[in-house]
């Protein structure tokens, strides 16, 4: 979903990430403490965990919290979270994926429920949306790390299934179960990864401008600002002007 990536780097070049830095962070901790208490606590024999800590660091997060929030796993006290696939329509019958990981259940769903509904959407059924995404690997390098041509060389040869490159970024999509294994070997390439995690990406796109787009973005960050939902995706296509003026 390359326009909601744009959505993220237009907030961030404008200053806007800096004030949910700390919410961020507490996400990233959480996938951590999750992913070390499914799991090893041992990112060398635990691939979820050294996702989890690959995007943390991706985001500058401290050393100190990162041990932090390994720790946490193996603590009496740490709540258990459950995860949860929410899915729904937003403006222009755009589907929308959240994914939240939460220890309320019902406090989550009331959450998200009251989202969509102030934000011109509406929560469908498990399965009304997700079948016109695929889940898939999804790893993110800057554009200067290497040339068009490269990055596609090297994302072949590690087992991805597509990379796309702009000015900005180069997007590698490889099968779900492949992700660890096409990220180490990219790695060795060309170093750590801005990004490599699990995504949802859509088949196909629904072109969306005006009051409808500014609508379909507030119902995005309102998601993206709910202490429960850890990733959101959705099916749009917003032109980059459209982007631009809609971050102004």
């Amino acid at each position: 979903m390359a326009g909601h990536s744009k959505w993220a780097n237009i907030q961030h070049r404008k200053g806007r990430q800096d004030a949910k830095r700390s919410k961020m962070f507490s996400k990233l901790s959480k996938e951590i403490t999750v992913a070390a208490k499914m799991g090893a606590p041992d990112p060398e024999f635990n691939p979820r965990l050294r996702l989890a800590i690959q995007a943390a660091k991706a985001q500058s997060m401290p050393k100190d919290n990162i041990d932090r929030a390994i720790k946490k796993s193996t603590s009496a006290d740490e709540s258990n979270f459950e995860e949860i696939r929410y899915e729904g329509f937003g403006p222009a019958g755009v589907g929308v994926i959240v994914e939240a990981l939460t220890d309320n259940r019902n406090r989550a769903a009331s959450e998200v429920r009251s989202i969509f509904s102030k934000n011109g959407g509406n929560l469908g059924e498990t399965g009304s949306v997700s079948f016109m995404f695929d889940l898939m690997g999804y790893v993110e390098y800057p554009a200067n790390v290497a040339s068009e041509e490269e990055m596609l060389e090297a994302a072949i040869e590690a087992g991805a299934e597509d990379a796309q490159s702009s000015d900005e970024t180069h997007e590698i999509y490889c099968a779900f179960d492949q992700l660890a294994e096409v990220s180490s070997a990219l790695e060795k390439k060309f170093g750590e990864a801005a990004t490599a995690k699990p995504t949802w990406r859509p088949q196909n796109t629904i072109e969306i401008e005006g009051e409808k787009a500014a609508t379909l973005m507030k119902l995005i960050d309102s998601l993206d600002d709910c202490d429960d939902v850890q990733n959101v995706y959705a099916n749009y296509d917003i032109s980059d002007e459209e982007m631009e003026r809609l971050a102004s």
